[in-house]
């Protein structure tokens, strides 16, 4: 018995050591990283037989891989957005999607860098991965659909967030303008808003085309939004319109946005040389929106929110975690393309969008922010071409 106990432990730690192997296994060179982040649907839905965005859960997947187990970080939409570029977890009032800008009020650091309180617009010494980039020198940009499209609505000059305590006037969509703030990460951090060049860096997603024409005008990290239409957070039914246009939204939008932009991605001068496009979903449906079909589940031993307190609500149902009733934002997936990835791959290995952030944070050289700490990266279950 004392011989096969050893002998399994044996077994047991060269496993172990093959595992820590596999996560330093170093990632390849890659110099432009675009991320793509669509709206509120769960993995069955999106992948599943008779998925009504094709080109995605088909095409796309067998030019590239699929992260079959990827998750959400929380619901709604803005904590999950922030978590991607900063490794913030979230809080009540980006749960609520932040309704009013008001500002973090700020209680210090806790544990893995989180800062401890409540609010949304965050303090000068949050970083985000924004702040990492500039400061190595790096490029990067957020391509926004809408921005400022709409005269009196909001502006295009840095993310055209309002005053400070305002309302958010862009939670929903209007004709000819379906831009939404809290789909725009960058706008609630002081470390990017307050530098001159924040209207520079945020700007309308008219702009990617012409920066794609030449790689030295496309950016290291380019983070793309696209409205409430074609991030399929509108109109899912098949039946029913987006504001202002003759199209249906959800992921039968999704589809048609992606068409539109991801060749002309993989068609770039970057992307061909060394690039990577991150395709994916913020959270899977919401327990306040979609209740029938909520999913809060997590993966890789994510952390408490340090700022969720019994007692806490979000638009009036009891919070219990990142995921308002549960621990996380759901399975949503992922794909990604890559001339680094074999076409067809798929990966079973958990991953949450902190894993996205440690990813990126990994491929330039910069130290992890947040919970993106603890995260594991992407490893050779993706990125499986020489």
């Amino acid at each position: 018995m004392r011989a096969s106990s050893w002998g399994r432990s044996i077994v047991l730690c060269a496993a172990a050591l093959l595992s820590v192997a596999a996560q330093a296994d170093p990632l390849p060179k890659i110099g432009h990283v675009f991320l793509i982040v669509l709206e509120n649907e769960s993995y069955a839905k999106t992948f599943g037989d008779g998925s009504p965005a094709p080109y995605l859960a088909k095409t796309l997947v067998g030019q590239g891989a699929r992260l079959d187990q990827y998750y959400g970080i929380g619901h709604n939409s803005l904590d999950n957005y922030i978590a991607m570029i900063s490794g913030q977890a979230p809080n009540p009032a980006t749960q609520e999607d932040c309704q009013n800008y008001t500002e973090f009020a700020y209680g210090g650091l806790g544990a893995d860098g989180q800062a401890l309180g409540r609010g949304c617009v965050y303090p000068a010494s949050i970083k985000t991965l924004a702040d990492q980039l500039a400061a190595s020198g790096l490029s990067w940009k957020g391509y926004m659909e809408d921005l400022g499209a709409k005269s009196g609505r909001q502006t295009a000059a840095c993310g055209g967030h309002p005053a400070i305590g305002a309302q958010d006037t862009t939670q929903h969509a209007a004709t000819g303008d379906q831009y939404a703030m809290r789909h725009d990460p960058f706008a609630y951090f002081h470390s990017v808003l307050d530098t001159p060049d924040c209207t520079a860096h945020i700007v309308p997603l008219t702009a990617l085309e012409a920066d794609l024409a030449d790689a030295a005008r496309t950016p290291s990290f380019s983070f793309i939004t696209p409205n409430l239409c074609h991030d399929g957070h509108d109109h899912k039914g098949p039946q029913q319109l987006c504001v202002g246009e003759n199209s249906p939204g959800g992921l039968v939008a999704i589809d048609g946005f992606l068409k539109r932009w991801v060749p002309a991605i993989m068609g770039s001068p970057a992307f061909k040389a060394d690039g990577l496009l991150v395709v994916t979903f913020d959270e899977a449906e919401t327990p306040v929106e979609d209740s029938a079909d909520s999913d809060s589940t997590s993966c890789c031993g994510e952390a408490a929110d340090l700022n969720i307190h019994p007692g806490d609500a979000v638009f009036g149902v009891p919070d219990t975690g990142p995921g308002v009733n549960g621990p996380g934002g759901g399975r949503i997936g992922a794909v990604l393309l890559s001339p680094f990835i074999l076409p067809g791959t798929v990966s079973e290995q958990p991953y949450n969008h902190y894993s996205l952030l440690r990813t990126i944070e990994d491929i330039f050289g910069l130290a992890p922010l947040g919970y993106a700490g603890p995260a594991h990266a992407f490893g050779a279950d993706v990125f499986n071409r020489k």
